[in-house]
């Protein structure tokens, strides 16, 4: 089977690249498609769709992923599944997690940053001066809900330990954390969520 991911930014492009390998089977292959940030894929999925639709595969999938940032989630995938359904395409939530479907549409709550904090050891691997107990605190104990913003979070915590002081290049630490990343122990709920989406996609 062959998926391409729809994402918002050149940072999620590094962490999948990463991170896929090690959620499908050696089989199966990919594409990632990164747009000009959330605007621009919303913007442009609804054409984006149809001109799949005309020729997609029976194993192909498209997996949309973008980031909630703090929005309506509810809503925001309403409209991911609005523009799938008006391209013609079956998704996962229509299916009600049946199969046969082409389109899975995830969100990480509420950015990319929280699956990094969702695996600390992956953290510290890629920045040895993070300290160990970083996940204890209990403003990070749910990566999915910490308070004002994980991209800021995290380049909070990375300046802290004597890393990029003139701001976080969030291609390189994406590229960096997502190298270590361990599917199974990762803490992040949204994180597991788009897993399970995706084996369920190749099963």
């Amino acid at each position: 089977m062959h998926f391409e991911f729809l994402v918002e930014e050149l940072s999620t492009e590094a962490a999948l690249s990463n991170l896929v390998p090690n959620i499908l089977e050696a089989e199966h292959t990919f594409a990632i498609h990164p747009f000009q940030g959330k605007a621009d894929l919303l913007a442009n999925l609804p054409a984006r769709l149809q001109a799949y639709r005309t020729w997609l595969p029976k194993d192909w999938r498209i997996v949309v992923l973008i980031d909630e940032d703090r929005e309506d989630c509810k809503a925001l995938k309403g409209q991911l599944e609005k523009a799938a359904k008006k391209a013609g395409l079956v998704t996962r939530t229509s299916k009600k997690g049946q199969s046969p479907f082409q389109v899975l549409n995830r969100l990480a709550i509420e950015e990319l940053e929280a699956w990094f904090f969702g695996d600390v050891v992956a953290v510290k691997a890629a920045y040895p001066r993070i300290p160990a107990t970083l996940g204890k605190k209990a403003k990070y104990r749910d990566p999915d809900s910490i308070v004002g913003g994980t991209w800021e979070a995290l380049e909070r915590e990375l300046k802290k330990a004597g890393y990029y002081p003139t701001g976080m290049p969030k291609i390189e630490v994406s590229r960096s954390i997502s190298r270590h990343m361990d599917v199974e122990r990762n803490r992040s709920h949204s994180f597991q969520v788009f897993v399970d989406g995706l084996k369920a996609c190749a099963a």
